[in-house]
């Protein structure tokens, strides 16, 4: 039994969390005070928090390799599924417009370019992508890469 210096509640060891530099080998605050700590914590910093875990996201390669392996598990798919489904019903006006300019394409009325029409960077006609100013005008499109659309929706 161990005494939480924080709740002041006596508890097993096994609701400590382990520390190898602590003379008993766990830590003198509690898991649930632990947790407690670190959910205020986060609260209050919720936007530097949000940075870093987006940060992390997209450049921790243990991170992305964990995510694409996650994502191919019918528990993933499924995530996604429901996602890409939410997303639909929340923008009808994006989606036609989605569906609008990919029938044009397939029918060759609207030819899709290899180069990134803001950087000029030469890609296969699959990455490049097709953004949409407004909507309402589903052929009007801007074809950009995928690092140049990424900002053009961060600009926004």
């Amino acid at each position: 039994m161990k005494t939480c210096f924080k709740c002041g509640a006596e508890k097993p060891l096994t609701e400590f969390y382990k520390h190898s530099q602590m003379s008993d080998g766990h830590v003198n605050k509690c898991k649930e005070c632990n947790k407690q700590d670190v959910r205020e914590n986060r609260a209050k910093n919720v936007d530097y928090y949000r940075a870093y875990d987006a940060d992390r996201f997209q450049n921790d390669p243990k991170v992305k390799e964990r995510h694409k392996i996650y994502s191919a598990t019918p528990e993933g798919k499924k995530v996604l599924s429901r996602s890409s489904a939410k997303w639909i019903n929340q923008n009808p006006e994006a989606r036609a417009a989605h569906i609008i300019l990919g029938n044009a394409v397939k029918n060759g009325r609207i030819e899709k370019p290899v180069n990134c029409s803001r950087c000029g960077k030469h890609e296969p006609s699959r990455k490049i992508h097709a953004h949409h100013e407004d909507y309402a005008f589903p052929l009007t499109v801007i074809w950009l890469c995928a690092q140049c659309h990424v900002d053009e929706h961060k600009n926004d």
